[in-house]
C-alpha cells in the first residue's frame, strides 16, 4: 500500500514560523503499516515529541531499539510522544512492520516512501532524533546518547544526550546541546541518474559484489543487508561509498606489506575506483544481458554444504540485560557417534542467533579429556566463530582428525541486547576424501600472566613459543578484548634471522579474523614465534569498559586475552634453505 502523506514546510529562516532553538515544523501526514493515518496533531496534547528516523538492516540503529522503548516508557508518563519514520527508499510496510515487532518499539512507525520527510527535517541517518516541544519547534537533533557508534560499543553510555534534552524542554530550560553528531547508517535515498556511465552495475558492480561482499551480504550471514541485487546496491549506494572510502569494509586488517593470504579481503584499487565511479554517476543499471549468473551458496553456510551438521540440543535463554558478574560461558556436549576415525577439510561454527551470540569454540574431547594434549589452551580445538570471522578451509592434503566416538564441546560465550533472546547455535563439517598427508593442530602462544595499569594506553605484552620439531604453518589468528590495539607475529629462526609474518596495526575486536597463509610456511625445529600485542586502557579508548581498573586475563569481555593462534602441521626436518618459504619470496 503506497503511503499517502501532506507534509508543510519546516522553516529554517522565516522568523513567523521560527522560533525557540530551532525550526518549527507544521503537520504532516503519513501512514503506517495497518494503513492508519498519523500526524502532529494526534500529539497536540503533549508536551514534546520525539521524532525518530529508523530503517531495518542498520546495526546500530538496531541496538538502540531498546533504549528507544525504555525511553518510551521512562517519558510517555511526562507527557512525551514518541513516533518513528522509515525514509529508507528499499524498506516496505511489511519489513517496517516485522522490525518494529522483532525489535520491540512500542510507538507508531511510519512510511516515508519518497524520504521527503526526512529531506524537509534534514535527517540524514539512522537512529537520527529530533525533539519538538508544544509549540512544534525543534530543540534538539541528533543521537539517542554515545553508547553505540563506528567501530565501538560501550557498556554504558558517557551521555545521554536525548534524555537530556527531554528533561529540559519539560522544565522549560533551553537544551544545553541543541546538536550532536549521529552514528549510524545513511538514510537510503533514491539516487540521481547522471547519465548512462561506462561503469554499470550489470556489467561491473555486480562482479566486485560476488567477489568481495556476497559473501557476507546475503540472507542468514553477518552483513546486515543483502546486496544481490541492483536494487539492493542502489538504495545503499551512499552507504556503501562511506565504508568504502573509509576502509572500514570489507574488513580487512592486516598491514600488506606483511605476508600474503588467500583469503585477503581488501578491495583492489581498481575495484574501489569502479564502485565510486558508479556511485557518482547515479548507479546505472546497464544491460541486463551483461549480468554474470548469481553467486551460488550453500543456504547458511560459508564453507559450501557440510557433511555433518552438529547442533546444540537444547534451546539457551539468554537474559534482556547483562547480570553484575556477566554471562558465565556455557558449555554444551554434543555426540558425534563416528565409528571410525574422520578427516576434516573444514569446519564452520555458525551462531543460531547472531543477535546474542558473541563467539563459539569447537573443542573435541575423548574420554572426558580435549583431544591432543600438547598445545595447552589449544588442545582439541576444531573451530571457532567470532565476529567477522569465516569459517575454515585446508588445502587439499591437509585436514584435522576427529577420533571415533568423540563427542564435541560448544563453548558459548553470549553478550544480551535489551531483549531476551534464546540461541541453539551449530558447527558443520565437511570430510577429506581421504586420510590427508599433513594432520593440522592449534598452537596458542598465549600470554595469562599480565596486569595492564588503568589509564595506559599502549601497554606492551609478549608471548612465545618455539616448535621441537620442522613444522608447516597454515594459518594466524590473533585474539584480544576490548582494550586490545594491535597485534604482531614474528619468526625468529635458528640461524639469528627473524621476519614479521603478520601485522595488524588497527585490531578491531568486532572484526577477528583467521589470516590463512597464500603459502604455507615451513618452519625448521628451534624456531621461535613471538606475538607482541599492545592494549589501551585509556579513556582515549571509545570500548574501554572502564580506564580506571587494572586489568587482567579472564573470560569475560570487560576482562583481557592475549593469545596467537596459529594452526599447523609435522613435516620431516630438513635444512633451512629448503625447509623455508620466505615471506619476501
Amino acid at each position: 500500500m503506497r503511503s499517502l502523506f501532506f507534509l508543510a514546510v519546516v522553516c529554517f529562516c522565516n522568523p513567523i514560523l521560527c522560533a525557540g532553538d530551532g525550526p518549527a515544523v507544521r503537520d504532516f501526514r503519513l501512514k503506517d503499516d495497518a494503513g492508519k493515518t498519523w500526524s502532529l496533531d494526534d500529539f497536540k496534547d503533549k508536551k514534546a515529541v520525539v521524532v525518530v528516523f529508523l530503517g531495518t538492516q542498520c546495526p546500530i540503529n538496531n541496538a538502540f531499539a531498546p533504549r528507544l522503548a525504555e525511553l518510551h516508557q521512562e517519558y510517555a508518563g511526562k507527557g512525551v510522544g514518541f513516533l518513528a519514520i522509515n525514509s529508507n527508499e528499499h524498506d516496505t510496510l511489511e519489513t517496517i512492520a516485522l522490525h518494529a515487532k522483532k525489535h520491540g518499539i512500542p510507538f507508531p512507525v511510519l512510511r516515508d516512501e519518497a524520504h521527503l520527510a526526512a529531506d524537509r527535517f534534514g535527517a540524514q541517518r539512522t537512529p537520527e532524533t529530533f525533539v519538538l516541544d508544544a509549540k512544534r519547534t525543534i530543540r534538539y537533533q541528533g543521537r539517542i546518547d554515545d553508547q553505540y557508534g563506528i567501530g565501538f560499543q560501550r557498556p554504558q553510555p558517557t551521555r545521554r544526550d536525548l534524555s537530556i534534552a527531554l528533561d529540559e524542554v519539560l522544565a522549560g530550560k533551553a537544551v544545553t546541546t541543541p546538536k550532536t553528531e549521529v552514528a549510524g547508517c545513511i538514510i537510503a535515498r533514491k539516487p540521481l541518474a547522471k547519465g548512462a556511465g561506462t561503469v554499470t552495475f550489470a556489467k561491473d558492480v555486480s562482479r566486485i559484489l560476488q567477489k568481495s561482499c556476497q559473501e557476507c551480504h546475503r540472507p542468514g550471514q553477518i552483513g546486515p543487508m543483502p546486496l544481490l541485487t541492483y536494487e539492493d546496491a542502489s538504495s545503499w549506494a551512499d552507504m556503501i561509498r562511506e565504508v568504502v572510502s573509509d576502509k572500514r569494509m570489507p574488513p580487512w586488517h592486516a598491514a600488506p606489506k606483511h605476508g600474503k593470504f588467500s583469503n585477503n579481503r581488501a578491495l583492489a584499487k581498481a575495484d574501489y575506483d569502479k564502485l565510486l565511479t558508479w556511485i557518482d554517476r547515479g548507479c546505472p543499471k546497464g544491460d541486463d544481458a551483461d549480468l554474470p549468473a548469481p553467486r551460488k551458496f550453500a543456504e547458511g553456510w560459508l564453507i559450501g554444504q557440510p557433511d555433518a551438521i552438529f547442533t546444540i540440543d537444547k534451546e539457551f535463554k539468554v537474559p534482556a540485560k547483562m547480570p553484575k558478574n556477566g554471562v558465565r560461558y556455557q558449555n554444551f556436549v554434543v555426540p558425534t557417534n563416528f565409528k571410525e576415525d574422520v578427516w576434516v577439510q573444514a569446519a564452520e561454527a555458525t551462531p543460531g542467533n547472531r543477535a546474542v551470540v558473541h563467539h563459539i569454540i569447537v573443542y573435541v574431547i575423548v574420554n572426558g579429556k580435549r583431544f591432543d594434549s600438547e598445545d595447552g589452551i589449544g588442545n582439541g580445538y576444531l573451530v571457532a566463530f567470532a565476529p567477522g570471522d569465516l569459517g575454515v578451509s585446508y588445502p587439499p592434503g591437509a585436514a584435522r582428525r576427529i577420533p571415533k566416538g568423540a563427542q564435541l564441546v560448544f563453548q558459548m560465550h553470549y553478550t544480551p541486547n535489551g531483549v531476551e533472546q534464546a540461541d541453539r547455535s551449530s558447527v558443520g563439517l565437511v570430510f577429506a576424501k581421504k586420510p590427508p598427508e599433513n594432520r593440522v593442530r592449534t598452537r596458542a602462544i598465549a600470554q595469562e600472566f599480565f596486569s595492564i595499569p588503568p589509564g595506559t594506553a599502549s601497554h606492551k605484552i609478549i608471548s612465545r613459543t618455539t616448535f621441537t620439531k620442522d613444522v608447516v604453518v597454515w594459518s594466524l589468528f590473533p585474539h584480544m578484548h576490548l582494550r586490545g590495539k594491535s597485534f604482531e607475529f614474528q619468526a625468529f629462526y635458528p640461524d639469528g634471522t627473524k621476519e614479521t609474518l603478520l601485522s595488524v596495526p588497527r585490531y578491531d575486536f568486532s572484526w577477528q579474523a583467521t589470516y590463512n597463509l597464500e603459502k604455507p610456511l615451513r618452519f625448521p625445529a628451534g624456531t621461535r614465534i613471538e606475538c607482541t600485542a599492545y592494549f589501551d586502557n585509556s579513556s582515549g579508548n571509545p570500548n574501554n569498559p572502564d580506564p580506571t581498573k587494572r586489568i587482567k586475563w579472564g573470560d569475560q569481555t570487560w576482562e583481557e586475552m592475549m593469545i596467537g593462534f596459529m594452526d599447523y602441521t609435522y613435516v620431516d626436518a630438513k635444512p633451512r634453505a629448503a625447509a623455508i618459504s620466505k615471506l619476501s619470496e
